[in-house]
């Protein structure tokens, strides 16, 4: 029925037409459903992906929803809603929730049986009705652990991550928190039990059109989501798997978002800023960029002796021309990113770090960025572009230095692993020989270097290194071959005193 029309015949009643809006709007059901519910900004763009995840999936899109966030922030909640959504507009949808606890299970499958039991529900979708708790009328199965829909093949099924899932066949798979904690999160025995359960169990019950939707706060790099982002950004043929989303938002912004800016909080009606920053007071930093900033990262890095850098807010004499090294990635949105670093040594002896380009790109504005990022440096800058082996990498190389075209341009093979080309690099930071002009991607730029090279990232790093390689192998710049010896030696030493 047009929109239009369905005004026009329910204008004398406000609360059928209030019904038809949330029949049809996921986020116009939680204010019928849920009257109670705080609804801010961040509820709004959840419940906006959630429609579009449904959408989707009725488009034969086969889509991968993945939900990050910090905890208490009101994820699961919202999921047991949006299903029982999903069951008043497609009662015949098999699904299956998982998560680490029984307990987590079964509180979704009874708030579940609330809500369709409910007076307003039973408005609302008249065509989905459910047996007597614990009673098999009608072969309608009630209890704990299932629930079916009344004329319907439909059903939903809570178990356990590990828990058996043989028989059953599922449209829409729930992930809802599968690692249990810290200690689970850092054993890889048990990640990997985790992964084999999800790929092995799970996934084969699928429907050819079956869609997964995950809700999870991170613990580890290599977490569930973590290898299903990965295994995206690795794959050269993502439609074999269908559309993936990955929705995540930290605590406390990082950086200007559409609905807030640096510095505030996602929910501040639910968890101030003060509550916050008391959480972050009490945790490790592993803890709270993992839980709460959705940016986990694994315990060990120390190659680079961060409280060395020396931040500068001038340009001191210099000598030489100056290097920008690019260390290239060609995804977007959410992959790995592309790094510019532009680096010079001073009259001094000392280096310094001018400048910073890091964006997600495409191949096409990559190479944009990187022609005009070359006219704002100027002829005088020389530029490396580090070239990857085979002939991607090498076709890759060649199209930049032709997009270069009129600056003194080199494409540089890389050798070796990130952690060896940065050793040399790392010797002088932790000598104090490094300055890092005041700008603000200081922050992320320092960042990297402290968890390298244990960091997801290390795109900056390794285009510092190449930047500062490229300078100290000048003949007249250089350092000699016996100096060059001796910083590999103490960079080693150091490694080894700080691995753990």
């Amino acid at each position: 029925m047009a929109l239009g029309l369905m005004f026009r015949q329910l204008e004398n009643d406000p609360l059928a037409f209030k019904r038809e809006l949330a029949r049809r709007n996921f986020l116009d059901y939680l204010r019928y459903q849920a009257p109670e519910m705080l609804i801010g900004w961040w509820v709004k763009d959840v419940a906006a992906k959630l429609q579009q995840f449904f959408e989707d999936f009725v488009a034969g899109d086969r889509p991968i929803l993945l939900i990050q966030a910090p905890p208490q922030h009101g994820k699961s909640t919202l999921i047991v809603l949006f299903l029982s959504w999903i069951a008043g507009k497609r009662p015949d949808l098999r699904k299956i929730y998982s998560s680490f606890s029984k307990r987590l299970g079964i509180r979704a499958n009874l708030q579940l049986q609330r809500i369709y039991t409910s007076k307003t529900y039973k408005r609302l979708f008249k065509g989905t009705q459910i047996g007597k708790f614990g009673v098999l009328t009608e072969g309608l199965e009630r209890n704990r652990e299932c629930v079916q829909y009344k004329g319907e093949a439909g059903y939903f099924r809570n178990t356990t991550v590990g828990g058996s899932v043989t028989g059953e066949s599922l449209d829409i798979g729930v992930m809802d928190d599968p690692i249990k904690g810290r200690e689970e999160a850092n054993s890889t025995t048990k990640r990997q039990k985790v992964w084999d359960w999800f790929t092995d169990d799970l996934l084969t019950r699928f429907s050819d059109c079956g869609a997964l939707l995950g809700i999870m706060t991170r613990w580890h790099v290599d977490d569930p989501f973590g290898r299903l982002e990965k295994l995206f950004e690795d794959s050269d043929d993502l439609a074999q798997f269908g559309k993936i989303t990955v929705y995540s938002r930290p605590a406390i912004a990082t950086e200007t978002e559409e609905h807030r800016d640096i510095g505030e909080p996602l929910f501040p009606a639910l968890k101030s800023l003060r509550f916050l920053l008391s959480r972050k007071a009490l945790l490790t930093q592993l803890s709270w960029e993992s839980l709460y900033q959705q940016r986990p990262f694994i315990k060990g890095g120390g190659m680079f002796a961060i409280e060395h850098f020396k931040i500068v807010e001038r340009v001191p004499e210099l000598k030489g021309r100056p290097v920008r090294s690019w260390d290239k990635a060609a995804t977007e949105d959410g992959g790995a990113y592309t790094a510019g670093v532009k680096m010079a040594e001073t009259k001094d002896g000392q280096f310094i770090i001018l400048d910073v380009v890091r964006k997600q790109l495409s191949p096409l504005r990559r190479e944009k960025v990187m022609r005009l990022t070359a006219e704002l440096d100027t002829k005088r800058t020389s530029i490396i572009i580090e070239k990857e082996g085979g002939s991607g990498g090498k076709e890759s190389a060649d199209n930049s230095i032709r997009n270069l075209a009129g600056f003194v341009v080199e494409a540089k093979t890389a050798t070796g692993s990130k952690e060896d080309r940065a050793e040399p690099y790392a010797a002088q930071v932790e000598g104090g020989n490094v300055l890092v002009l005041e700008g603000d991607w200081n922050k992320d730029f320092i960042d990297e270097h402290e968890l390298f090279p244990n960091s997801k990232y290390k795109d900056q790093v390794d285009a510092a290194a190449g930047a500062f390689n490229k300078i100290t192998s000048s003949p007249v710049l250089g350092f000699t071959e016996r100096q060059k010896k001796d910083i590999k030696s103490k960079s080693q030493k150091k490694r080894q005193e700080l691995r753990w």
